[in-house]
């Protein structure tokens, strides 16, 4: 009978052997699936899955791969039991490179998830969730620490054209149905007022949205919470949770309130990131996706120069 014994098997590493040479920008893992801990600026963190890119740069040429499985067993400590901020981030970078054993001076990481903001109605004493999407990216270079969040916001946009050509056509059909010399009772006009008839035409209005890319100054933090209420006050109508009449009523109000083409929102929107001294810098991308044709209106803008 064969005695067995404890031995230790070293397993073969191919990674090692070089093929082609050179280096390489960025080798890691994508959509890696973890849950995060993130404070969206309320004071309250929520735990919520999210899918993670990590990156290294491979910086020794004779060198034929890194150490994946290092990158992905950090991510899953990391992440999951440490809230989600810049301190963390740049914590997990650093640590990233370290893992790498020379391999590496520079890392990168993506964290893509949804929040869930709890948003009241505009007029009745409900509320509901909205999930805003988020993609946070960082990475650290030469020793330079950049970090980005990027978010959207949906909300609704009445044509300023449309709005004009409809008023045109309800004076048209005011002036048919009440004669110029005609005596008007106040009755008479506020039924015509009410009617369909009356009002024979209304302005088109589309679903659209708003993507924000914010970079905090440094030391800043991931104010999402921020970012979207500033976006949501500069247009005037985000799309609702809770609806009862009273509020769908309100919200036609916001619409006829803020007219706007794709131009108009993205100035908004700029104005209002402008005024904010934790940013940076940003990008905006405004879409409209339109009702009257099937091609969209789309707007870029970005953080003004104090020097233009």
């Amino acid at each position: 009978m064969l005695k067995q014994e404890n031995v230790v098997r070293l397993l073969p590493d191919v990674a090692v052997h070089t093929q082609l040479g050179g280096t390489l920008d960025w080798v890691g893992m994508a959509d890696i699936q973890v849950p995060v801990l993130f404070d969206a600026g309320d004071g309250e963190t929520q735990r919520t899955s999210a899918r993670v890119g990590a990156f290294v740069n491979l910086q020794q040429p004779t060198q034929r791969g890194i150490h994946m499985s290092r990158l992905y067993l950090q991510v899953q400590q990391a992440l999951a039991e440490t809230r989600l901020d810049t301190a963390a981030l740049l914590e997990l970078l650093h640590s990233f490179i370290q893992s790498q054993a020379g391999l590496a001076d520079g890392a990168r990481i993506t964290v893509q998830f949804e929040q869930l903001v709890r948003r009241v109605a505009l007029r009745s004493k409900h509320s509901g969730w909205r999930a805003y999407p988020v993609l946070i990216e960082a990475s650290l270079v030469g020793g330079k620490f950049a970090v980005q969040l990027t978010t959207e916001v949906m909300y609704s946009s009445t044509c300023p054209a449309s709005a004009a050509l409809s008023r045109q056509m309800i004076q048209d059909k005011f002036a048919h149905d009440f004669a110029a010399d005609a005596a008007l009772e106040r009755t008479a006009v506020l039924a015509w007022l009410g009617s369909e008839q009356g009002i024979v035409a209304t302005p088109h209005a589309q679903r659209s949205t708003a993507q924000v890319c914010v970079s905090p100054v440094a030391g800043g933090g991931l104010h999402l919470l921020r970012v979207l209420d500033a976006v949501e006050r500069a247009l005037g109508t985000p799309v609702q949770t809770a609806v009862k009449r009273e509020d769908e009523q309100a919200f036609a109000l916001a619409n006829g309130a803020n007219l706007m083409f794709c131009e108009d929102a993205a100035r908004r929107i700029r104005l209002a990131l402008d005024a904010d001294a934790e940013l940076a810098d940003f990008r905006i991308r405004v879409e409209h996706r339109e009702s009257l044709h099937p091609h969209d209106a789309v707007a870029y803008a970005r953080k003004q120069d104090p020097s233009a």
